[in-house]
């Protein structure tokens, strides 16, 4: 029995982490029988009171006309307090008998209904959605893992469960999977609205989320078998994998192409700009990465500097501020602060960000030069995040009230400070002393999440909050929302500002020729807050899905008429609906 694969510990957290879906399953269904339960309950309780009204005598309904009269009485302002206005500035008295939501939480604005797109284009926008958040559970909970092995090392002897197979796997996932499926959903949103024109072809997008997923599932189980493409980071599902996913996007660039040049406007909104652009640089940057003429020796090295980062700079980052370029102004009601700086930021984006890819090799044996180069343009990208981020706060000017009854725009909020902030650091640690003390590190996966987390998912997440209700007519739980919002925050100050930490005096450790076993003994309280900061974000991730299914979710509240007047309206009602047979 000692032998058993059960007495790992690694499985039996795997065990753990696939029963607490199974569990939080579990409760649904319970919840679901019970609601179903009640709904039969209520629905009875609705024809019994339906077969009364149907006898409800003249006198009755006299009553009732009597007693609405009654209550929707209001007493004159100076009945009681003569010329005195009556005044009830602390509210003590309004709704004093009635608790309807929670008074500790303020109260949150509500989206204003808007239906201006096709069911057929909400339906495919919809799936992904739901596609991009079955993939941040998924590979979530596998970095949730990954995060235990940190601070439990012999957690399993798996094969399929090592660490050097799990980690492409958590980071894949949540590029391709994740990020990768909620931009192009929202931008099947964003193309068609600001060409003032209906998307070129459903059929297309549909093409495009089979593909899609078909890359991330294919490449996943790939990865887990320990078929990869060698190891170079966010570049390990192999080239037919990478094939499957760049022919998807290819799909939609066409076909967002074929919308744009269809417009009925005549500009062309730099949201496309960006949309249009980061789709054309993710299919070069796939081709580079995968062609094999220079996968040798330093050569692929550099290769792997580009398309490292280019896959973060000019596909997530530069796709995720088009939406943005659309979803704040549209948010707050108010154009963009200016257009011309957002022209200046694309244009110096693509100028700098494709050469800061070496930054990561310093001190290598990559030409000295072309270091240079690479620290010059992380520099130079300090226009690009200044011009954006300033476009974006002052775009806020005269509209900041706006923020305090929101739930949506505290995620816009964040994930602007962190654009700033995150790649700011970025431009910091690419300098040579910073780089020699960090380089190598957890300062580098601190300084990941800060950028592909607290910028491109935080901001994912307002435009999902701020776009679903308006294609279903349904909010998530305004409370639900701040729990999630909450629990990503905190807990990811707590993984990157411990790990920062940490790293530092590990990289100084280095620096001083001290054992590598010592590093590795200092960063153990830093990779159990870096497990528990992860845990925060992972739950954050479990109240986000089910927020999104409180969005989607169809199913209607049977409502009794309790008050005079809804018991009129529900005898009109019926009054009106009532089966005449025929002869």
């Amino acid at each position: 029995m000692n032998n058993s694969i059960f007495g790992e510990s690694g499985i039996q957290i795997t065990v753990f982490l696939i029963l607490l879906p199974v569990l939080a399953g579990l409760v649904i269904a319970i919840v679901k029988t019970y609601s179903t339960y009640k709904d039969l309950r209520n629905r009875r309780k609705l024809f019994e009171f339906n077969k009364k009204l149907e006898k409800l005598t003249p006198e009755e309904i006299q009553a009732y006309e009597k007693r609405k009269k009654e209550a929707e009485y209001q007493i004159p302002a100076n009945e009681l307090s003569g010329g005195n206005p009556p005044s009830d500035e602390k509210g003590i008295i309004h709704n004093i008998n009635v608790i309807e939501e929670l008074r500790f939480i303020p109260h949150k604005k509500s989206f204003v209904p808007q239906k201006y797109i096709s069911s057929e284009l909400a339906k495919l926008i919809l799936y992904f959605i739901g596609f991009s958040i079955f993939w941040l559970l998924f590979g979530t909970t596998v970095g949730e893992y990954l995060g235990i092995k940190f601070i439990a090392p012999d957690a399993d002897h798996v094969s399929w469960l090592s660490f050097g197979r799990l980690r492409p796997v958590h980071t894949n996932m949540v590029f391709w999977g994740w990020a990768s499926f909620a931009m192009v959903g929202l931008s099947y949103y964003v193309i068609p609205r600001v060409s003032n024109i209906q998307i070129h072809s459903l059929k297309l997008g549909w093409y495009t989320l089979i593909l899609m997923n078909v890359a991330v599932l294919s490449g996943t189980i790939c990865l887990m078998a320990g078929i990869n493409n060698a190891g170079g980071e966010y570049r390990e599902y192999i080239w037919p994998v990478m094939a499957i996913f760049a022919a998807g996007i290819i799909l939609s660039l066409y076909n967002f192409l074929v919308t744009v040049a269809k417009r009925v406007t005549k500009e062309i909104y730099v949201s496309n700009w960006y949309i249009i652009a980061a789709m054309m640089y993710v299919v070069v940057i796939l081709v580079v990465a995968y062609i094999p003429f220079w996968q040798d020796g330093l050569a692929e090295t550099i290769i792997q500097g580009y398309y490292m980062h280019q896959g973060v700079g000019m596909w997530f980052m530069f796709l995720t501020l088009g939406l943005m370029y659309y979803f704040l102004p549209q948010q707050l009601n108010k154009p963009i602060y200016s257009y011309s700086l957002g022209i200046l930021a694309f244009w110096t984006q693509i100028i700098f960000y494709t050469l800061i890819g070496s930054h990561h090799f310093i001190f290598s044996a990559i030409p000295w030069w072309m270091q240079t180069v690479a620290i010059v343009a992380s520099v130079g990208m300090v226009i690009p995040v200044v011009a954006g981020t300033a476009n974006f706060l002052l775009t806020f000017n005269g509209a900041w009230y706006q923020v305090k009854n929101s739930y949506t725009l505290p995620f816009y909020i964040i994930g602007i400070i962190f654009y700033f902030t995150g790649s700011m650091q970025g431009t910091v640690e690419a300098f040579r002393f910073t780089n020699l003390i960090w380089h190598f590190t957890d300062f580098t996966v601190a300084h990941s999440h800060l950028t592909m987390y607290g910028i491109i998912t935080f901001m994912l997440w307002g435009f999902i909050y701020t776009l679903i209700p308006r294609i279903t007519g349904k909010e998530p739980p305004k409370i639900s929302v701040g729990i999630h919002f909450w629990l990503a925050l905190i807990g990811l100050l707590f993984y990157t500002v411990s790990l920062m930490i940490g790293s530092t005096a590990k990289g100084l450790l280095w620096m001083d020729n001290k054992p590598f076993i010592q590093s590795v003994v200092l960063m153990a309280p830093y990779w159990l807050w870096r497990a528990i900061g992860g845990t925060m974000m992972w739950i954050s991730h479990m109240v986000f899905a089910y927020n999104f299914y409180k969005m989607v979710n169809k199913k209607t509240e049977v409502m009794i008429p309790r008050t005079p007047a809804e018991i009129l309206e529900a005898k009109r009602q019926l009054k009106n609906t009532e089966y005449i047979p025929t002869k």
